[in-house]
């Protein structure tokens, strides 16, 4: 890198400690934590993209696209099951809880059911959130050393507390404005590469010639996913939906940006676009993992520069060796981007929930002044907590990074059903509630633990249909007798659904026929 890549990264920094003071006065937690119901929705739809195409995304998709072992364009088939979780989160789901008026999405399970369901359900998302988030920021200071010739120590320093000033000084306003810029940058970084790319090796017909068939193939319809095998098509549709749905609709790092929108108009709006956009920004990932892997295969002199059974390294080495002066610094940027977009999303919604949780174990809502010093601690708290986390990472990631996927299909079913069962039903009592979520739980974890063949990926349709099974079933013996009764509010039209349907459609046909297409 030369003082010009240095000097933007210099100026991006500052400028995302600049935007937090710019945002720094607030007077109420909804304020902190919600940017007072006054975000504009595209802000906000940049906001949650940027939250889950994260960093390891705009490293590793590429990577598994072009060289990781089994992998290839096979990655777009996490993207189809998006627009039909949009019409669950959209149709009660996500405009309840904004009408709810929460800052904690777990907050309404209180209201709906009991206390115990809310704490078992944050305190789950806050253990895992943190972990994941710790992770990330280990494996971006990998490769913030082989690109800036940063101590693993610094690189963390680097991404964290810069962060975490200005998420904790700012607010939700200062992370989605943070957020919609970083998205910007995520993008074109991956476009550039892309562009580059395909300059270095001569044109496409290059990268078809050089890359094996196998890593075309975007839809694997050969298995159901009953043996073990990986990314089947039906799992991956109907285990989606699932995740998506309880990811986005009740998972306090995305739903926060739903709980932000002015109006339900404008959380549709949001969610929409969202369900429309994933699939393009994800195919222009996985075109720059093809033309990068072939180039790779191609150059053996580029090859030998990238770590024996670490793909993860493509993209940085690429970008070091075939970028000119000051666009390798904007590259860094946007790595620098992705990984912060995750991070101060995950100390915010961590913050809201904590902080929300101490209110209700100490009783009344403290004034605001309080209730903002609590946030702001809260989040300091989490952002050091994930920092230190992530010291240690690097002896854990290698099972980690997959214990903690299993983990989220081990709760995602049951943590929806839950929130699908109080909205759509009043028979539900809190009791039924409670055993059939850890019902659900107990069955997913006997399937991890009895080392069963079952694809992970099913774990969270089966921990949704055996908790609302559960619950249905026992609230016959253990009826709803709670006078407060909440009421569910419908935000998607059949007009809205049938246009999701058919653009799901249209990217199954698309990935199942797009070997043929490329050939």
């Amino acid at each position: 890198m030369t003082w010009l890549d240095y000097s933007i990264v210099g100026i991006y920094l500052l400028g995302l400690l600049f935007l937090g003071l710019k945002f720094r006065h607030q007077h109420s937690g909804q304020e902190y934590f919600l940017g007072g119901r006054s975000l504009p929705w595209p802000t906000l739809t940049l906001s949650v993209m940027a939250t889950q195409l994260s960093a390891i995304s705009f490293i590793s998709a590429p990577a598994f696209v072009g060289l990781r072992e089994g992998g290839g364009l096979i990655w777009l088939s996490y993207e189809l099951a998006l627009p039909l979780a949009v019409i669950i989160m959209l149709w009660r789901l996500l405009p309840t809880l904004h009408s709810a008026q929460v800052v904690s999405v777990y907050d309404y399970l209180e209201q709906r059911f009991s206390r115990s369901t809310r704490l078992l359900i944050s305190f789950v998302f806050q253990i895992s959130r943190s972990f994941a988030t710790a992770i990330m920021i280990y494996a971006i200071s990998l490769i913030l050393q082989g690109t800036m010739g940063l101590d693993q120590l610094n690189a963390i320093l680097v991404i964290g507390i810069i962060t975490l000033i200005y998420s904790a000084m700012g607010g939700m306003k200062a992370v989605v404005y943070g957020d919609a810029i970083q998205m910007v940058l995520i993008v074109a970084g991956a476009s550039l590469c892309l562009w580059a790319g395909h300059n270095a090796i001569g044109g496409w017909e290059n990268v078809f010639d050089v890359m094996p068939p196998e890593r075309l193939k975007a839809a694997n319809t050969s298995t159901s996913g009953l043996g073990g095998s990986d990314f089947g098509l039906l799992p991956m549709l109907f285990g989606g939906v699932v995740l998506y749905a309880s990811y986005y609709g009740c998972d306090q790092s995305e739903a926060q940006r739903a709980l932000s929108s002015h109006s339900i108009k404008d959380l549709k709006k949001m969610m929409l676009a969202v369900a429309f956009l994933r699939f393009p920004v994800t195919l222009i990932y996985c075109a720059a993992g093809l033309v990068i892997g072939a180039l790779v295969i191609s150059t053996p002199a580029l090859q030998a520069q990238i770590p024996a059974g670490e793909p993860d390294w493509m993209m940085p080495i690429f970008i070091i060796n075939y970028l000119p002066a000051g666009i390798v610094g904007i590259l860094i940027v946007a790595i620098l981007a992705a990984a912060m977009s995750s991070l101060s999303s995950a100390i915010n919604s961590l913050a809201a929930v904590t902080t929300e949780d101490i209110c209700r174990i100490t009783g009344a809502k403290p004034v605001d002044e309080i209730y903002l010093r609590r946030a702001r601690i809260a989040g300091l708290v989490w952002g050091l907590i994930t920092l230190v986390l992530s010291l240690y990472a690097g002896h854990i990631a290698p099972t980690v990074i997959e214990a903690i996927n299993k983990i989220g299909s081990v709760f995602y079913g049951p943590v929806l059903a839950t929130f699908l069962v109080g909205i759509h039903s009043r028979k539900v009592s809190p009791v039924a509630a409670n055993i059939g979520l850890l019902a659900g739980v107990a069955t997913n974890v006997f399937f991890w633990l009895s080392d069963n063949p079952l694809f992970w990926f099913w774990w969270n349709l089966i921990g949704l249909v055996v908790t609302m099974s559960v619950a249905f079933l026992l609230s016959r013996f253990f009826p709803n007798d709670t006078a407060h009764k909440l009421p569910s509010v419908r935000g998607i039209s059949y007009r809205a659904a049938a246009l999701l349907v058919a653009w799901s459609s249209v990217l199954v046909v698309a990935v199942i026929y797009l070997p043929e297409w490329l050939g």
